[in-house]
């Protein structure tokens, strides 16, 4: 999605997206921050039905786990970031909705709620805990109908895991996603609280977030910023609970900025030869 290769590649003629994959691995634990992004071409890349290879990094679907691989090296440094992630999905789901008027992006949770097992050798880290694991697709780039969105999620008292897109269209017209995915496998949508403005980030990006009134959402941490996208986790009070949510903000003008175009090599290098 923010591949400047791809987008370079698709100016001339339409190009195919297997010739642009990536593993994107972000550790932030203090001490040991590793980020990993290195886009490989199509001869790296191999995929059937239970497994999609990147290089020397792959993702396996058996029975009920997903076991991802990881062997990758950081940038800017070139530390080795090598280890295996294990999840566990608490209940599967095949819901999804379009994000766009003219449908042409859709996402999906496939397990908003899961078990993660962390085993790292380098950086040497072990951990387990929750884990969420969706699905975003599109037929064209994001920048063609979007302006920019925010999106949470926040598990919730009863198992079930609350996501709020708030999505602002080039057309004006806005889409609200508010949906709660429950543990039995039901969906059931609810009625998001209204809009209110976060502090801006570093690179003086605009969040928001949706909580309930009389409320505030904090930052607890802000855990990616760039010229274009924001990763954040939020506390705020949501449906009448206290929560912790995963929240993005993503600026799709900024994005497509010839300046962050041009810099977006640096956090997302092309060289397989290099780093396989």
């Amino acid at each position: 999605m923010f591949s400047p290769y791809y987008a370079w590649a698709n100016r001339s003629q339409p190009a195919d997206a297997n010739d642009y994959c990536a593993l994107n691995v972000a550790i932030y634990s203090p001490g040991n921050k590793r980020w990993t992004m290195t886009e490989r071409g199509g001869k790296w890349i191999h995929r059937d039905q239970h497994t999609f290879q990147i290089g020397p990094s792959a993702l396996h679907w058996d029975d009920n786990c997903l076991t991802i691989n990881i062997a990758e090296r950081a940038i800017p440094f070139g530390q080795k970031v090598t280890g295996t992630i294990k999840v566990y999905p608490e209940q599967l789901f095949q819901f999804t909705t379009p994000l766009d008027d003219a449908e042409k992006h859709r996402w999906g949770p496939i397990a908003p709620s899961a078990r993660v097992e962390v085993s790292m050798q380098h950086p040497a880290l072990r951990w387990q805990g929750h884990a969420y694991f969706d699905s975003n697709e599109g037929d064209e780039a994001i920048s063609v109908p979007f302006t920019e969105w925010d999106w949470s999620r926040a598990a919730m008292k009863d198992g079930s895991t609350a996501v709020i897109y708030d999505v602002r269209q080039k057309s004006g017209v806005e889409r609200l996603i508010a949906m709660r995915f429950k543990p039995d496998g039901s969906v059931e949508p609810f009625e998001a609280p209204a809009r209110q403005a976060l502090k801006k980030t570093g690179w003086r990006i605009q969040r928001h977030m949706r909580t309930d009134a009389n409320t505030r959402a904090t930052t607890s941490q802000l855990l990616e910023d760039t010229p274009f996208y924001a990763r954040s986790i939020l506390q705020s009070t949501l449906l009448g609970e206290k929560v912790t949510s995963m929240h993005e903000t993503l600026n799709v003008p900024r994005l497509v900025a010839t300046s962050t175009q041009l810099m977006l090599p640096w956090r997302m290098p092309r060289v397989p030869k290099m780093f396989s």
